[in-house]
C-alpha cells in the first residue's frame, strides 16, 4: 500500500470536488483490497452508480467511499436523509471507506472501514432543509455520526500514516461479522447499547452503569417504552457474541479491548 496520492490522475479536471473524487477513487482502485474475504483488490463500479463506488469481483461485497482534507471526524456528509435511512432499515447498505488525506504532502493519513452491518440508524443524523431559494429547496441531507458507532466497528486501515496490516483489518472484520446475521432491529439495539457502555472506558462495569444510559437510549429508541429490561437482553447478546463475562450478578467484563 503507497500513501502518495496520484495528483496525475485529476489532470483535465478543475472543479476542486472532481478532482478530490478522481484522485481518491484511483487511489483506492490501486491500493485498496477487500476486507470481507481474500481478494486483493476493488473494481470500481460504473460511472453513476447510486450508493457503491466499489465492488470485489470475489464476494460481491460493495463498498462506498467518502474521502475529506484534514482529519476525518466525527461527521460524514453523506447523501439524502431518507433515502438513506431506507437503506439502513432495508439492509442495503455498503461498507463505509472514509479517507483522510494531507493536501499540503498529498498523501492519505487515515482510512477507516465501517462494515454496513457496524452502521445504525442512530449513527444517522438529518441535515437542515435547504432553504428556499436553492435549486432543492427543502431537500434534507444526512451526517454520519462516527461517535454514534461503536469502537469495533470503526475499523482503521490507515491511522495517523501508518499502514494497519492486512491481516489485522480482516481479523477485525471477521470478529464484527456475526453481528450481520442479526436482524436489522435487534442489531441497532446491539450497537447502540454496545457504544454507549464502550463509552464508559472501564475494563468491568456494572448493571447500574448501564442503566445510567436509559435516558440516551430512550431518545434513541422512542417506540421502546421498557427500555431497561431490552439493556439486560442486549447484554446477554453482548456475552454471547463473545463480548461480555459475566463476573457476578449485575457485574461485567469486557473480553474484547476496544
Amino acid at each position: 500500500m503507497i500513501l502518495n496520492l496520484p495528483i496525475e490522475a485529476a489532470e483535465g479536471y478543475k472543479s476542486p470536488s472532481q478532482r478530490t473524487r478522481v484522485i481518491t477513487e484511483t487511489w483506492t482502485r490501486s491500493n485498496m483490497y477487500c476486507p470481507a474475504c481474500v481478494s486483493n483488490s476493488l473494481t470500481p463500479t460504473q460511472s453513476g452508480t447510486e450508493a457503491v463506488d466499489f465492488l470485489c469481483a470475489r464476494c460481491d461485497s460493495t463498498f462506498q467511499l467518502k474521502a475529506k482534507s484534514g482529519s476525518i471526524g466525527r461527521k460524514i456528509v453523506d447523501a439524502a436523509y431518507d433515502a438513506m435511512m431506507r437503506a439502513v432499515l432495508q439492509n442495503r447498505l455498503p461498507h463505509f471507506l472514509f479517507l483522510g488525506y494531507n493536501k499540503v504532502s498529498a498523501t492519505v493519513s487515515n482510512l477507516v472501514l465501517i462494515p454496513n452491518f457496524c452502521l445504525p440508524a442512530s449513527a444517522i443524523e438529518a441535515r437542515n432543509p435547504l432553504r428556499s431559494t436553492a435549486r432543492r429547496a427543502g431537500w434534507v441531507g444526512c451526517n454520519i455520526l462516527l461517535d454514534l458507532v461503536p469502537p469495533e466497528g470503526r475499523i482503521p486501515v490507515i491511522q495517523s500514516g501508518g499502514i494497519v496490516p492486512k491481516s489485522s483489518v480482516r481479523k477485525n472484520f471477521q470478529t464484527v461479522q456475526p453481528l450481520a446475521d442479526m436482524s436489522v432491529k435487534k442489531r441497532g439495539w446491539t450497537l447502540d447499547v454496545l457504544t454507549v457502555l464502550r463509552s464508559l472506558n472501564k475494563r468491568e462495569f456494572t448493571l447500574d452503569d448501564a442503566y445510567s444510559f436509559e435516558k440516551v437510549l430512550s431518545k434513541m429508541h422512542p417506540d421502546n417504552k421498557n427500555v431497561r429490561p431490552k439493556i439486560r437482553q442486549q447484554l446477554q447478546i453482548l456475552r454471547d457474541l463473545g463480548y461480555l463475562q459475566f463476573i457476578s450478578p449485575g457485574h461485567y467484563r469486557w473480553k474484547r479491548n476496544q
